[in-house]
């Protein structure tokens, strides 16, 4: 591996501030801003606007697409002949 041009990497916390979420990994992204840590530490934090305690998908709020109804949708339009045959 080369020397002095990979970004640095550091711990980094992220903060979902709508569903009051933060987590500590490893990251090359940079703040101005700080926070104090569960472990007493001060590390840089970057607020996110989703997260998995907030994304809809993780959270089961997700809504599930009618594709039944769109497929007779389609067919009641188009027909459910093939062309060409």
């Amino acid at each position: 591996m080369q020397q002095s041009i990979h970004p640095d990497y550091h711990p980094v916390v992220f903060r979902d501030r709508a569903a009051n979420f933060a987590f500590l990994t490893r990251s090359t992204a940079t703040s101005g801003r700080t926070i104090e840590w569960e472990d007493g530490n001060t590390y840089p934090v970057v607020d996110v606007e989703t997260s998995s305690a907030s994304h809809p998908f993780y959270t089961g709020q997700a809504r599930v697409l009618d594709t039944a109804g769109r497929v007779e949708q389609f067919r009641r339009r188009y027909g459910s002949k093939a062309k060409g045959a």
